[in-house]
Parts: structure tokens; sequence; C-alpha cells
């Protein structure tokens, strides 16, 4: 749905009462389809302005955005369409792989795709199904006990799209490992990824509870640098762990579709690591702080960036005077060093 202008009254005494919430919930009366998850409500831009428009905060006052001179408020209303909350969305994605890898390992699949002989089951194969399980029951715990969540819902297609990717990789990978004739590593590599893995899934739930620490029990919280462990020296320390999650578990399983779902997946969480390394970068300059707390760890990484990446760049706005090296590191990790 297009855009559409409201016009209110803010002289009304029913408007210099009422929050946003108030408002969501008149046109949610008005158009019963229109719920107030489902509205996105912001002020009117100028012809030709590339600026962002400025959303209404539900916990705000209607009079707040009036114009005081007028006394009226134009607000653009947009329809976001059908919404979830994050929780359902998240489970349903995690949901299919914690089931579908197992019936790879249990029942006789592979005789449906000509596989008639005899199939003899690795331990490499056995260790992999409880690391994979684990790794997905992990998941879904957190999402109901753990995770905190800015915005309440997410468009119903983000339901099809997410499950498309987790479900089809979880079927790939899990055909693949679980063949019978897959070739298994040696005792030794499997240990040390199976053991690195799960160091990491150790260190990735920690993160998540330092994450939730930043939160208010109703999301609330807006754009805090977070502090302590990993990010002190990452900048998302919960997508390095999760990349280096599945780091360890293709080390010790070895397979084709396992990298190419750890290639994808380092890609998607890299984009969102910057992107969040962007925003913080504007709440404050934490890459100040980086670099007075491990002053001697950045000098060895930056004589040691010959074989990363390397974007110069200007600081603006922070450090004023200074010039920057960029290092971006797989693992989500962006930080600056002064040249």
């Amino acid at each position: 749905m297009n855009p559409v202008l409201c016009n209110f009254d803010c002289i009304c005494l029913w408007i210099l009462q009422a929050t946003v919430v108030d408002l969501q919930e008149a046109i949610h009366r008005r158009t019963k389809k229109y719920y107030p998850a489902r509205q996105r409500l912001t002020l009117p831009l100028q012809p030709g302005s590339k600026e962002r428009p400025v959303v209404l905060n539900y916990k705000k006052s209607v009079k707040d955005y009036c114009d005081g001179n007028s006394g009226n408020l134009t607000v653009v209303f947009k329809d976001l369409g059908p919404q979830v909350s994050y929780r359902i969305l998240f489970f349903w994605e995690y949901l299919g792989p914690l089931l579908i890898y197992p019936i790879f390992y249990f029942f006789p699949v592979y005789q449906y795709f000509g596989y008639k002989g005899e199939r003899l089951i690795h331990p490499v194969q056995t260790y992999a199904l409880y690391y994979w399980c684990f790794h997905y029951f992990k998941r879904i715990m957190e999402t109901f006990f753990v995770h905190r969540f800015s915005h309440a819902t997410s468009p119903l297609s983000n339901v099809f799209r997410n499950c498309a990717y987790y479900w089809t990789f979880g079927s790939y990978i899990a055909y693949y490992v679980n063949h019978p004739l897959y070739t298994p590593v040696s005792d030794l590599q499997m240990k040390i990824g199976f053991g690195f893995g799960l160091v990491c899934q150790v260190a990735n739930f920690y993160c998540h509870i330092l994450l939730r620490n930043l939160r208010s029990p109703d999301g609330n919280g807006g754009y805090q640098i977070p502090h302590g462990f990993l990010f002190n020296i990452v900048t998302c320390a919960n997508y390095t762990t999760e990349i280096y999650q599945w780091v360890g578990f293709n080390i010790a399983t070895q397979t084709v579709a396992g990298y190419v779902f750890l290639v994808v997946a380092a890609a998607i969480m890299t984009n969102w690591a910057l992107a969040k390394h962007r925003r913080l970068r504007k709440v404050t300059c934490f890459s100040l702080f980086l670099n007075k707390l491990f002053p001697i760890l950045l000098h060895t990484l930056k004589e040691a960036c010959a074989s990363y990446t390397i974007n110069r760049g200007f600081n603006s706005g922070f450090l004023s005077d200074s010039s920057l090296y960029q290092i971006h590191f797989l693992g989500c990790f962006s930080i600056y060093v002064s040249s």
C-alpha cells in the first residue's frame, strides 16, 4: 500500500492528551485490518528531500509532533503488511533444521535416492547429530528466554524466506553428512573441530546474555555499545562466535555442503555487523575506546594486516585530525587503528 497523508487538528482536547499508540488504535478501530504493529506513521518530508523520515515514537504524545504555529499534525501512514512476532519467526526457522537433520540420520531415506546397500554410521556422524541438534535447540531456547527484541514484529513474508533458507541448508547438509558413502575425517580432526565449535557455542551464548542486559524486558534501550568479554575487541562478537561455530563443525565433518553454508552465512552476518558498526559509531566514539584499551594488540594487528583487506579511511566526527586504518576480519569485526 502506498503511504497516505493524514491530517489531524492538534487543538482538539483528545489530541492534546493522546499518545501515538492512541492514534494507532484509532486507525485500527476505523479499519480493522490495520492493527498497530502493521502501521508505520512518519512525518512528511519536503519534496526532493533525501533524508530519512522521522518515525513517530509510540511512547510519545501526539502533541510533541504538532506544528506549534498552525496547531495541525500531518502524518504519513504506511501499511507494513501482515506481521508476526520475532519469537514466532525464529521458532519456525530454527525448528525446521532441528527436525529435518535427524530424519537423515535415523531413517532409511537414502533408499529413496537409489542407495540399496548397508549403511554404516561413523562416530563423527553421531557427534555431528548431537552438535547440530544442540545448536538449534540452544537457538530456540534463546529465542524464548534470552533475546529481547527492539522491534515487536516482522513481516509475515520473512517467515517463508527465512524458513526456506534454514530448512533448505539443513536438508542439504544433513544429506551429505549422513550419506552412506560419507568418508569420515580422522579422530584428531573431529575432536579439534567439535571441541572448538562447542567452545564457540558457549561463548556465543554468553555474548547473547551480555546483549540481553543492554535492553529492558520490553525491548527498549536503543543502540548501546556492549562491553566485556569479546565485545572489548570485536564489534559484533555474537556474529563472530556464530561463524566460528560453523568453522568448527566443518573442520569436524568436512563436506562441501557445510562449507557452502558457512560462506553464505558469513557473508550475511558480515553485512549485518558492518551495518551495526556504522550505527554504533553514531552513538559514541568506541574507536577511541578500543584504541586506548588495547594499544599493544591494535599495534600488533596493524603490523600484521598485510594479509587482510585494508581500507584507508577518514574518521569523520570522532578523530577529526587522525587518519585511520579500517580493518575488516572474517567474523564480523571492524576496528579502527590510528596511523
